[in-house]
């Protein structure tokens, strides 16, 4: 009989965080190209200036910390936060604030605390908070979809948009951001949020234009586009890239929250299925949360972390101010990661905890 012998730890794929990073981007893509399709070629072109800035950034910082930057930039570490951030952010947003938000993620959230294993924060989340508190109106331009716009645009719109503020034929942000009817859209999470406070009922707001089904409660877009990132985020899974705790935490958290406050009151409080299919919860779930960094490291951690996050986009979507929370639930888990992995860390073998040693009269 022939035995094969291997030293721990025994994973049989083999990858370094280059490999993990670039198959992270590779599972992004789909998601990318329908948000793309949806929304115009503004996410495309965030996405580049993301890169390029975090490219620079994190260069220029790692050549004045004598540090082998050529080295550290394989990792693709920065160039996944860059898009992460990208995603995030409306696509005709202004070049600047890409540009800020990014180097903000690399420059503090990431390299003043030591690079990448020491950021305590999400550089992504860390640095979308910080443009959404700073710049609140930058960040709130989400357009219609493409097939409600009522002014089409192309790459060249986009471009122009992006870095004047004006497409090629001189069509404002205000006037790009109003529907076929001439009205000003605003993103599911927004619409319904604003009916509510208007004193209309859950079910009444459904019957914006923007949704596909009053039944479901489904954005036109963002139906699509989270069943795109969902699929990325399965496929990480499968190869093992994350494991599923922490997404799977994720969204039975936000999942219960709202089936249960939905029984109570179901003309004042979304259903689940709208909460899980709008906004931005299924990219947070997958590529986000998972960071592994930032998140927990046990198994049992995991589970409360991705959990916990699940409850705290429900508090702030329902009674917070900010639509989708995605970004503040998960800062506000990230500070609490040293507490979950000091109470959830597996003990060694053969050690007993301190009051069972106490108990039998023994000093730990």
């Amino acid at each position: 009989m022939n035995f094969k012998l291997a030293s721990s730890p025994h994973q049989h794929a083999n990858r370094d965080l280059g490999q993990v990073m670039k198959l992270v981007i590779l599972c992004l893509v789909p998601g990318i190209l329908m948000q793309t399709w949806f929304f115009g070629w503004g996410t495309i072109i965030q996405v580049i200036l993301a890169v390029i800035t975090a490219t620079v950034t994190e260069a220029a910082i790692l050549e004045l910390r004598k540090r082998d930057f050529e080295r550290a930039l394989k990792d693709y570490s920065a160039i996944v936060t860059a898009i992460l951030l990208a995603i995030s952010i409306p696509p005709f947003a202004p070049w600047w604030v890409i540009v800020i938000g990014t180097f903000f993620a690399i420059a503090i959230v990431k390299q003043l605390y030591g690079g990448l294993g020491f950021n305590i924060f999400n550089p992504a989340m860390a640095a979308y908070v910080m443009l959404l508190v700073s710049f609140p109106v930058q960040m709130t331009q989400w357009l219609p979809p493409v097939n409600l716009a009522q002014y089409t645009h192309d790459f060249w719109d986009a471009l122009s948009v992006i870095f004047t503020s004006y497409s090629v034929e001189g069509f404002s942000i205000a006037q790009l951001k109003t529907d076929i009817d001439g009205v000003t859209m605003a993103t599911p999470l927004d619409t319904v949020k604003t009916s509510l406070i208007q004193g209309f009922t859950y079910s009444e707001g459904l019957e914006h234009k923007i949704f596909d089904s009053v039944v479901t409660g489904v954005g036109v877009a963002s139906s699509w586009v989270s069943l795109a990132y969902l699929a990325g985020g399965l496929f990480l899974i499968k190869q093992k890239v994350i494991n599923w705790h922490i997404p799977v935490s994720m969204l039975a958290g936000l999942f219960v929250c709202a089936l249960f406050m939905s029984l109570v009151d179901s003309d004042v409080y979304p259903s689940s299925i709208f909460h899980l299919l709008n906004g931005s919860i299924i990219i947070g779930a997958f590529f986000i949360a998972t960071d592994p960094v930032s998140a927990s490291t046990t198994n049992k951690g995991r589970l409360i972390f991705g959990a916990a996050i699940g409850v705290w986009v429900y508090i702030i979507r329902t009674w917070g101010g900010y639509p989708d929370a995605i970004a503040f639930a998960v800062v506000i888990m990230n500070m609490a990661v040293p507490l979950i992995d000091y109470y959830t860390r597996p003990r060694t073998y053969g050690h007993q905890a301190p009051n069972a040693l106490k108990s039998k009269g023994k000093q730990p």
